[in-house]
């Protein structure tokens, strides 16, 4: 959020699972995170009082009674939580949490005067140890519920909400406000509060640009296919350039600083169809020179044991789109156009996605550049001279396609008098 609690004690961290590390709150004591509802810069935390939406990771301790486990307990797990829900209210709350079973998602709100707004009631099946993406939207006409990217169930309008003192003392993170006891029992990663109602595409982008980090993928993920290259010979060797799938939307003439590092930013993605349109902008870096995009549909330690692929080539400054991803699973990284051996290939490239070394240029021993090598469909990783198969199949056209012997014997080689191939290349 950017701003400092209100309040916090007895919490852990959950470093062993999911990205980076996540807040863990699960304790038979109490147990606290408040936050402001409004910074004192008049900036708005959680939008309680009017249209809104808030999405988070969450990991439990526990599995659902429905799933053989014993849920959370407590009779109420409270996620993001304020005030105090009572029989003889004075000030009203406004909870989302989960039933003592965890069998049941419940969104649910009180006013002063004791009366109270029940907007969502949705089943939920949860396994212990597992990342599960949670996400809820409200309005005056409207309440939604998602679960793991899909929209599980929608409710009525907000029309009952905590008094303003309630909203004054701030909301908890994780637990109840009023004792920190009725805790979510798990980790929750990646929490984001909106000022207006997150449409389905939304929610379904961000399952399906972060679940490889929370979930492992799913297993069977398929390989990103490579973009397509445009080779340059002059004025300095490049295997792998060009702008590849990379379709440039606009450049940020305005407001946009070079700098030595160089990143991605302004993520977005539209779901349609079942696929990802994925837009960016490459901020920072030097113009006039290209930045490799390279993508992954699954993270490995270190990254560079991973299964890459070069996605093409984009410039600082300007905002490009990915179009039609149906990989559900997409990690992207830039890289910078370092090419340390002059074999064609950055460095990044050959850390990534030839596994070469960087800074020997022919990696196999013999003779030839890795990054001809590449362009050729031959494995740079190996002496191709003392291959047969690679040395006898294919051959050289001297423009840097690969041709087979079959389709250009005719066209480069002549025969003398005793039947000897004479090529007709200088």
């Amino acid at each position: 959020m950017g701003y400092y609690p209100l309040w916090f004690t007895n919490l852990g961290v959950l470093a062993s699972n999911g990205p980076g590390c996540s807040l863990l709150i699960d304790s038979t004591n109490e147990s606290q995170l408040l936050f402001p509802t409004w910074n004192s810069d008049g900036t708005t935390n959680l939008n309680v009082a009017g249209d809104g939406s808030l999405m988070f990771w969450f990991y439990p301790d526990w599995s659902s009674v429905s799933e053989g486990g014993d849920g959370p307990g407590g009779g109420w797990s409270a996620l993001i939580d304020l005030g105090a829900c009572t029989d003889g209210a004075t000030n009203g709350s406004w909870s989302c949490g989960f039933d003592g079973a965890g069998n049941n998602f419940y969104f649910i709100t009180q006013d002063a005067n004791g009366n109270e707004g029940d907007y969502i009631h949705a089943p939920v099946a949860l396994a212990a140890g597992t990342w599960n993406l949670i996400a809820l939207t409200w309005s005056g006409g409207n309440t939604a519920f998602y679960f793991n990217g899909v929209c599980v169930t929608n409710g009525p309008g907000v029309g009952v909400l905590p008094s303003l003192e309630v909203l004054s003392n701030g909301f908890a993170i994780g637990s109840d406000a009023a004792t920190g006891l009725l805790q979510m029992h798990g980790a929750m990663s990646r929490l984001t509060t909106y000022d207006d109602p997150l449409d389905a595409a939304s929610v379904e982008g961000e399952w399906a640009l972060n679940c490889i980090f929370y979930m492992g993928g799913g297993g069977g993920i398929p390989e990103l296919a490579q973009a397509s290259s445009m080779p340059q010979v002059t004025p300095t060797f490049d295997a792998i350039t060009g702008p590849g799938c990379l379709l440039a939307a606009g450049t940020n003439s305005s407001g946009c600083v070079n700098n030595t590092n160089v990143w991605i930013t302004n993520v977005t993605a539209a779901v349609t169809n079942g696929a990802v349109n994925l837009t960016f902008t490459i901020a920072g870096g030097t113009n006039g020179l290209a930045y490799d995009i390279f993508a992954t549909p699954a993270l490995a330690k270190p990254l560079t044991d991973g299964l890459w692929t070069w996605m093409g080539q984009g410039s600082p400054c300007v905002t490009y789109t990915i179009p039609g991803l149906t990989n559900s699973d997409v990690f992207l990284i830039l890289g910078t156009p370092q090419d340390s051996d002059g074999d064609g290939l950055t460095d990044a490239y050959e850390l990534l996605v030839s596994h070469t070394n960087p800074y020997v240029a022919d990696s196999g021993g013999d003779g030839m550049l890795d990054g001809w090598k590449v362009l050729w469909g031959m494995n740079p990783l190996i002496n191709n001279a003392a291959v047969p198969s690679q040395r006898d199949n294919f051959i050289y056209d001297g423009t840097g396609r690969l041709e087979t012997l079959s389709g250009v014997l005719a066209e480069m080689f002549n025969f003398d008098a005793e039947g000897n191939i004479q090529s007709d290349q200088p």
